[in-house]
């Protein structure tokens, strides 16, 4: 063991109490992006009496590994003073925060190499289980608490210019929403009469869409184009650094299904159906995969972008798109012939050019926010790798002059 390395298992216990009282009911899950997300779980007539209480600043695992890919399920709560978790997951805690910081723990568990080490170290025949043995194992460098604070401080830093990234996208993008509903002037699909040029339309009447190419499983690497799954769609963009690659031989086949910035996304199966996504400014060579759907705005689609996606995250439409719209099947599939066929108010075409040109500066904004985004989360990876070197050296600690 390096010289400023400890077992975790020094500074954590596991915790198991049960909401026996009934005194709870917000219940969790656990994200492969390593956060705690609302469970999707039908709990009608569940007994939560048997559920496990997660509190602030505790932790939460799901030993289960194997069907989550790469990635290891684990969070530190934060958001919620109490919560309740699956009886089949893990809850433990620091047991002393002034010899360990849990965002500190926090930040080793988001490393690449521990979810390496914990698939490697996961056991099972029917279900591989990563075991509290093997968690309480895990080494680790912990240096004294004010420099894990230090570090904390530096790391959050950059996740709060994210958040704030973020926050602006989402101001836009209820901009474009709040000004289409006002374009629409209140007309929707059941109105009996429309004003002079308008017309009850179609998705497939502004534009056409197609599902991806069917790329094969052997082709991917590690670099060369980029490739868009339906995993890859996430909060109205496109995770450029989360695709899988094939090399460019293999990219040509796939030349109707090119992707630039601006080009809009859709998830065509799964419990995800319907979520769309914007390509963000890059430089990267991208095509896309089967059963992501395609968009076909045109060479420079930024310049149609915002009726389209403004169409697409109105109430009315995006439920057609969800798993539980008439355009889906029980099957939580779409077809790009289903996507067309969703019925649409289609203004008279000056008033959809100027709703184009007017926002089309938001897009552009979004887009290139969602780049920088990327950049910061690059930064915080390598900072993360920085921080937990063989030795956790000063020069990882230095002061983030970019912030």
């Amino acid at each position: 063991m390096k010289s400023n390395y400890r077992k975790l298992g020094e500074y954590i216990r596991e915790v198991n109490i049960r909401n026996t009282d009934l005194r709870l009911s917000t219940l969790l899950g656990v994200s492969v992006t390593k956060e705690f997300i609302p469970s999707i779980a039908n709990t009608v007539g569940t007994d939560f009496s048997k559920y496990k209480i997660v509190k602030r600043n505790q932790f939460t695992y799901i030993p289960d590994t194997s069907r989550r890919g790469d990635k290891i399920g684990v969070a530190l709560l934060q958001d919620y003073d109490e919560a309740l978790v699956s009886q089949a997951y893990t809850v433990f805690e620091v047991s002393d925060e002034d010899k360990l910081n849990p965002e500190y723990l926090m930040m080793w568990f988001r490393r690449p190499e521990f979810d390496r080490y914990a698939r490697f170290k996961s056991e099972g025949s029917v279900r591989e289980i990563f075991s509290w043995n093997e968690m309480c194992n895990i080494e680790l460098p912990v240096p004294d608490i004010e420099k894990q604070r230090k570090i904390v401080e530096q790391y959050n830093q950059i996740n709060k210019a994210i958040q704030i990234k973020e926050a602006i996208n989402n101001n836009l993008e209820q901009q474009c929403l709040t000004n289409y509903i006002k374009l629409l002037d209140g007309y929707t699909i059941e109105s009996d009469s429309l004003p002079n040029g308008w017309s009850i339309g179609c998705i497939g009447d502004y534009c056409d869409v197609k599902s991806g190419y069917a790329f094969k499983s052997n082709w991917w690497t590690n670099s060369g184009y980029k490739v868009i799954k339906i995993a890859n769609i996430t909060n109205n963009s496109i995770n450029l650094d989360s695709c899988d690659c094939v090399l460019e031989e293999n990219a040509l086949k796939a030349k109707d299904f090119r992707a630039v910035p601006g080009d809009i996304m859709i998830a065509m199966t799964g419990a995800t159906t319907g979520k769309v996504g914007i390509v963000p400014t890059c430089d990267d060579n991208i095509v896309v995969n089967q059963r992501v759907g395609k968009f076909f705005l045109g060479k420079n689609p930024i310049e149609r972008v915002p009726f389209l996606f403004s169409t697409l995250i109105y109430d009315r439409v995006a439920y057609y798109l969800q798993p539980n719209g008439t355009a889906g099947s029980a099957q939580d599939n779409l077809s790009p012939d289903d996507i067309k066929r969703i019925s649409i108010v289609l203004p008279k075409e000056e008033l959809i050019e100027n709703y184009n040109n007017r926002f089309k500066s938001l897009i552009k904004v979004i887009i290139n926010n969602c780049a920088e985004i990327r950049a910061l989360k690059k930064i915080n990876n390598i900072l993360l790798s920085k921080y937990f070197t063989a030795e956790n050296s000063d020069s990882s600690t230095a002061k983030l002059s970019f912030i």
